[in-house]
């Protein structure tokens, strides 16, 4: 019997999208992730108690620029060249800077980055890191409302989730403290279909 003349493409399709899920579902699986305490759900929001933490954070001018500095830290960019194990969710917080500031033409944002270090590491135990522009951070524990959505984080489903939080919040009498930040729970290699992103803000 005669195949059909694009079969085999048809059949590398499939083999490169059952790939291209597994490692999606391999690497969501994986992944180590921050610990915290489910207080309450409400309109879809949930409540959430964080544990103290320590974070390695940078600021620059692109998500790349950011997340490269960090994944260096990890990968041995540190006293000692200790490897450190990548963990979930990473934080971004986007912040615009005023027309006219130093290397910019114009307005824009400031992306700061901050990958959450394994629980075992407290603030004396982590490597320090040798570039100057990435530094250790350590968070008291704090309570955070947090909604969730799933495919790619464009601006406006960024926007979008982040009004439905802030509504929530203030129609459940609900005071924040600090502006609203992301949290990405999959690499750039994800499915968006796998995707888990989150916007969070912290609860006075």
């Amino acid at each position: 019997m005669r195949r059909h003349p694009y079969a085999r493409w048809l059949a590398a399709a499939g083999t490169l999208l059952a790939a291209w899920i597994g490692w999606g579902l391999y690497v969501l699986a994986t992944t180590p992730r921050v610990d915290y305490a489910l207080v309450r759900t409400i309109d879809g929001v949930e409540i959430r108690r964080y544990p103290r933490l320590v974070l390695v954070e940078t600021t620059a001018d692109s998500d790349r620029t950011a997340f490269g500095r960090l994944y260096g830290y990890l990968t041995g960019a540190n006293e000692g060249d200790e490897e450190l194990p990548m963990t979930a969710p990473v934080r971004t917080h986007e912040r615009s800077r005023p027309p006219g500031s130093a290397g910019w033409p114009g307005a824009g944002p400031d992306v700061t980055m901050g990958f959450f270090l394994p629980q075992e590491y407290d603030s004396e135990a982590a490597p320090e890191p040798e570039d100057e522009t990435v530094t250790l951070t350590v968070e008291e524990p704090r309570t955070v409302a947090v909604r969730s959505f799933s495919w790619y984080a464009t601006p406006e489903r960024v926007e979008r989730n982040t009004g439905a939080l802030l509504e929530a919040l203030e129609e459940h009498g609900l005071e924040t403290a600090g502006e609203p930040f992301s949290l990405g729970y999959a690499d750039p290699l994800t499915p968006p279909f796998l995707r888990r992103n989150e916007i969070a803000i912290e609860l006075a």
